[in-house]
């Protein structure tokens, strides 16, 4: 699925819910909230979001602990789920998040090259969604930034859709 594919569906379903969404990314810079606006009355349904690319920055903007920044680390599921939680807390309009968090090169330590977690944080009944996702080890990081964006997108839907 195209990113403005899973953009559509994800609009549609937000409409059809008649749900907000808010969101909080790292490793893709906003490119998940870019990819809803260029579609005409998202603003009906899109909150939001923020970009918490660097640890002092999800500390700031998000109260993530930096104790947690340290161990697990920011990519990990917990750090996922925090920013899932805290940018939804931040956001009283908003009925859902989408949250991104990852590294995805270059120069990645081994263990963390291309590993991404999503996470989908839902307001009521209060519940998180953590996703493990892993990029192709020989793509290029715009490459992977498109393709996590896409996977962030298609989890929302997924999401929105279990919903009804």
């Amino acid at each position: 699925m195209s990113i403005s594919s899973a953009a559509h569906s994800v609009a549609r379903l937000l409409k059809q819910a008649g749900r907000k969404v808010v969101f909080a990314e790292s490793c893709t810079g906003g490119l998940v909230s870019g990819a809803l606006t260029k579609i005409p009355g998202i603003s009906s349904y899109h909150c939001g979001g923020v970009v918490v690319y660097r640890n002092e920055t999800k500390q700031a903007y998000l109260g993530i602990p930096a104790a947690m920044l340290i161990k697990p680390g920011p990519v990990s599921r917990e750090v996922a789920e925090q920013m899932a939680m805290r940018v939804l807390a931040k956001t009283p309009e908003a009925d859902l998040s989408a949250a991104v968090t990852g590294h995805l090169g270059p120069h990645a330590p081994a263990r963390l090259d291309g590993l991404v977690f999503a996470a989908v944080a839902w307001r009521t009944p209060a519940r998180v969604l953590v996703r493990r996702l892993k990029c192709a080890a020989d793509d290029s990081r715009t490459v992977r930034q498109r393709w996590v964006v896409e996977q962030v997108l298609s989890l929302l839907a997924q999401e929105l859709g279990a919903e009804r």
